[in-house]
């Protein structure tokens, strides 16, 4: 990106020693397949997002101060921040573009990346932020019903007046971000957010009824497996037909809007998923119904190929719910990050796990000081208590971003969160061709930094994790926080034991690597042994 404001020393020094920073480049941010897992692409090189996302009511030049605050602690370099429909179109067909020039003023400044979130037809399967002139109108706007017939705080996704309107405001949005975001600062744009129906598994309305009663579209039965049936939705999925109607209904109302969107400006675009448990789903009720929960990626992914990518929003602390959640999602052909996850002190760590799993980003929610916390969901406050994991974990990899975002495109890269009851987990490394020997890195959590004779006994809390990059044969690159990592040869002939080469302490300061010292004796006698202090270690094995 090219900033043209004068800066202060302190933010200029940042901005050239910073990789997110350098280079100019007139392509725009785009998504990448070429490599294992899919990339976001920004100013020519792959981007790893590390974003946080400030609190739905925060966007405002008054609590924009309270939010740079706490991003600046952060050490982020994108910010996710809503677009309010009722703002952003307070009459119909009269566009304020002030709320959105100011973000990407203050952005610039910042020297931070922008993701914006469009609050449209759906803020959390509500229509909370459509115009005053949506919420008045039930008959041009009408609402979903339940199948009694009672309304739903949820507008129809068959209403055409809804998606027209919705799609107009889009469009005015990227059609001003076309012209006013040459050096792109955006870099996607989340269409809707958390679009979904609580209260009711699908809409009843007379012309979802209808519509109902109708042939499955061939595209929904050949991304289901069910290519060779036949039959309207009850007839060809049974139980599931209510859901995967819903699914196909606000699929294909986002498309419409995002394929406009597109066709005007072509940022990367997503759409975010209120999660239905992954391991044990529940019943109908018991989750946002028709929104891409994962179960319906398949349904999703064809419906809507405008989108780049289907995203969780995780707000599950349990390790096997969250590493199930990155599972489900990581799919090859999903653009995949988390454009949202709790900001309490045991989503931190996961960082590495996601990355791990091949996403491009990783964003906690909440994060600002305007005094709003989503306690118990979240923190009870955000403070720098709260914050320090947070600011561990991107303390740890911001020398590294744009290296780091081409190792997860290439597979490389592993990650490891602790577990509650295994206090220790093997990495298997068999990513690239290289000689034997090859190794098995073994992550432990709880030990001390010295000798001890005594297993694993796990972190007093849940906080410890690791991150592992396979830089070639025999050479790794290692990270992590309350853990120990070391390793140890596969190999059938008779050298097994690990011997350290070297184990170097450093950076990466404009992609090359700088070492500050060499680990050795203690520091490397039992192990590579990680606290709370953010250190980067470049590991050269050999057997014996």
């Amino acid at each position: 990106m090219k900033f043209c404001f004068v800066l202060p020393a302190l933010a200029l020094f940042f901005s050239l020693s910073s990789p997110a920073q350098t280079g100019a480049s007139d392509s725009l941010p785009r998504i990448d397949r070429s490599g294992a897992h899919p990339a976001l692409i920004v100013d020519g090189a792959p981007f790893l997002m590390l974003g946080a996302q400030m609190n739905n009511s925060s966007a405002w030049p008054a609590t924009m101060p309270a939010v740079w605050s706490t991003m600046d602690k952060l050490g982020v370099n994108t910010v996710e921040a809503p677009i309010y429909w009722e703002t952003f179109e307070p009459k119909e067909g009269t566009f304020d573009f002030a709320p959105v020039d100011m973000l990407l003023t203050q952005a610039r400044i910042h020297q931070k990346h922008l993701v914006l979130l469009w609050f449209g037809t759906w803020k959390n399967g509500s229509p909370g932020y459509t115009p005053e002139w949506v919420k008045r109108d039930g008959t041009r706007f009408p609402l979903a019903r339940k199948e009694d017939g009672t309304a739903l705080f949820s507008l129809s996704p068959f209403a055409e007046a809804t998606l027209t309107s919705d799609r107009k405001a889009f469009i005015a949005l990227m059609q001003h971000l076309k012209t006013s975001d040459t050096e792109h600062t955006v870099l996607m744009v989340q269409v809707e957010n958390e679009a979904g129906l609580w209260g009711a598994m699908r809409d009843h309305s007379p012309a979802a009824n209808r519509i109902f009663s109708q042939p499955v579209p061939r595209n929904v039965l050949e991304a289901m497996g069910k290519a060779q049936a036949h039959g309207n939705w009850s007839e060809v999925f049974g139980t599931d037909a209510d859901e995967f109607f819903s699914a196909w209904a606000i699929a294909r109302h986002i498309q419409q809007i995002a394929m406009a969107g597109k066709a005007i400006y072509p940022l990367p675009m997503y759409v975010n998923a209120a999660l239905r448990d992954p391991i044990h789903p529940g019943g109908p009720l018991s989750f946002e119904s028709g929104g891409p929960t994962f179960d319906v990626l398949p349904l999703w992914h064809a419906v809507a190929p405008a989108l780049d990518g289907l995203a969780p929003d995780i707000y599950l602390p349990e390790y096997d719910k969250y590493m199930a959640v990155l599972q489900q999602y990581a799919l090859p052909w999903n653009a995949f990050f988390i454009p949202e996850t709790g900001n309490s002190a045991v989503y931190a760590h996961y960082f590495f796990a996601a990355l791990g799993k091949g996403a491009f980003g990783w964003s906690p929610f909440g994060m600002d000081a305007t005094g709003y916390v989503n306690y118990p969901l979240g923190a009870a406050r955000i403070d720098d208590e709260a914050l320090q994991p947070y600011v561990l974990n991107y303390t740890a990899v911001a020398s590294i971003t744009r290296e780091l975002a081409a190792w997860i495109r290439n597979d490389q890269v592993r990650g490891v969160a602790e577990a509650p009851e295994k206090h220790a987990e093997d990495v298997l490394f068999s990513t690239l061709k290289s000689v034997v020997p090859h190794w098995k890195a073994t992550v432990s959590f709880g030990l001390p930094t010295f000798w001890s004779d005594k297993p694993a006994p796990g972190n007093p809390k849940l906080q410890g994790e690791a991150l592992l990059v396979e830089l070639g044969p025999d050479e790794f690159l290692v990270t992590g926080a309350h853990c120990r990592i070391d390793f140890s040869a596969l190999t059938n002939a008779a050298a097994k034991q690990r011997m350290w080469i070297t184990v170097e302490e450093g950076s990466y300061v404009h992609g090359e690597w700088q070492r500050t010292r060499l680990w050795n004796g203690d520091q490397t006698d039992y192990g590579l042994n990680f606290t709370d202090v953010p250190q980067l270690l470049r590991v050269r094995l050999a057997a014996y």
